[in-house]
């Protein structure tokens, strides 16, 4: 078994990115992931009738009072509506917390994605650097004891990060739906007494661009919930048909919807501005129209700038600031390395001029002596999915072979064994 070569050409290795706003999954040596799943499951209970027959009531009556919960996964069927339909995330600060989510999730990916038997590829995840060590070994407990995965690594996402930049010494900066960190990243190993995170993401961005939105009145009635809707001129009252439904869709999945309304906005719309946001100079940049799914339309101008602006003007937490923070928490004689390769990571950096933006705060905060190189790469695939790309290069690399844990040291040595094995 230890002999076998798990990089070979028979057997594709599977590579796993779980984030806050989606999971991504797919074979090793691939450019992209096969999908991204959203990091959101939707449960509901089961009203199907029941096949088998009833009980009878001498028995323990509860499997027949236990409520059955349906799942639904990936974004088909979270965007229809159902009734009682709660959506709750797996994820709490960059970890897995909610395990039997992340199984049905696990178990999606195997049956719908890759549809084949887990059994048969070996599995590369990767984590955030600051994931505690009983969440390390559940995860690798899992994946060998109901998976029964052939072999198993574990990976910091920074470090993967940096290897899709072609980088094995990097600052990694991350930002990503609900945080942003700096990661010193040297030789492929985290440094990880210098990581510094903010709370600013994607989602804080979302959430001041909504706030903005429902204050100047814009309806935000997500397409799901729409029949049908007419053409009218920019600023006019919109004029749709609301689709009937027998019932009132849940809180959570109202806020979900929302949301990837507020998403789309800002993804057509908001924009970091090169310096610090100027009134009179964001005034001088054309306007860029949107329309929303109810069919009003409206230019934005100056705000666009504004709202991106809540991602830097923060002292202490502005993406800028903590990169420098980090660097200035390593050992003298690598920052001149990390400065020289300052890897740009995450989906929030894709607001446009995210990079610009952060090479000229930066900038202001390196030493004199040292020169500054920021890494960004150019598509949006490099750039969301980072450390997706970095565990496909990893898993096909014929050196990294021998470094997998094997199912045949699992059942020797036990889960604790992937501290060592993935430091």
């Amino acid at each position: 078994m230890s002999g076998m070569l798990y990089g070979g050409d028979e057997i594709g290795a599977l590579v796993f990115d779980p984030g806050h706003h989606s999971l991504r999954v797919g074979y090793a040596q691939e450019d992209t992931p096969k999908a991204e799943i959203p990091a959101v499951v939707g449960v509901a209970p089961d009203d199907t009738p029941k096949i088998e027959p009833e009980t009878k009531p001498d028995d323990s009556n509860v499997s027949s009072t236990a409520p059955a919960w349906k799942y639904y996964i990936d974004t088909t069927f979270l965007h229809t509506p159902r009734p009682s339909m709660e959506l709750h995330s797996y994820m709490k600060d960059g970890m897995i917390e909610n395990w039997d989510l992340f199984e049905k999730i696990v178990d999606y990916s195997y049956d719908k994605i890759i549809q084949s038997e887990s059994q048969y590829h070996p599995v590369l995840f990767s984590e955030c650097p600051w994931n505690l060590r009983h969440k390390r070994e559940k995860l690798t407990e899992i994946m060998f004891e109901k998976y029964k995965v052939p072999a198993f690594f574990l990976v910091k996402n920074a470090a993967l990060a940096a290897f899709a930049n072609g980088r094995a010494t990097a600052l990694v900066i991350d930002s990503g739906a609900t945080h942003t960190s700096a990661v010193p990243v040297l030789d492929g190993y985290v440094i990880t007494n210098a990581v510094v995170k903010s709370p600013l993401g994607g989602d804080y961005l979302i959430l001041k661009a909504r706030e903005m939105l429902e204050h100047i009145g814009i309806d935000l009635t997500p397409a799901a919930l729409i029949a049908s809707k007419d053409v009218v001129r920019d600023k006019d009252k919109p004029k749709y048909m609301k689709k009937k439904l027998s019932f009132q869709p849940t809180n959570s999945w109202m806020a979900y919807m929302i949301k990837k309304t507020v998403q789309d906005f800002q993804q057509n719309v908001i924009q970091v501005s090169e310096s610090p946001f100027d009134e009179r100079i964001a005034a001088g940049f054309p306007t860029i129209q949107h329309e929303f799914p109810t069919g009003y339309r409206q230019d934005f101008g100056p705000e666009r700038f504004k709202l991106a602006e809540v991602l830097f003007d923060h002292a202490m937490l502005g993406a800028g600031h903590i990169a420098a923070t980090s660097a200035g928490m390593c050992d003298v004689d690598i920052r001149p390395a990390l400065y020289s390769s300052v890897v740009l990571t995450g989906g929030n950096s894709l607001v446009q001029g995210f990079s610009d933006r952060l090479s000229r705060d930066l900038s202001s905060r390196t030493p004199g002596s040292l020169r500054l190189k920021m890494i960004a790469a150019n598509g949006t695939v490099e750039r969301r999915f980072g450390s997706w790309v970095g565990g496909s290069i990893l898993a096909s690399i014929g050196t990294f072979q021998q470094m997998w844990m094997s199912m045949q040291e699992y059942q020797e040595a036990g889960k604790a064994q992937i501290d060592r094995k993935c430091p």
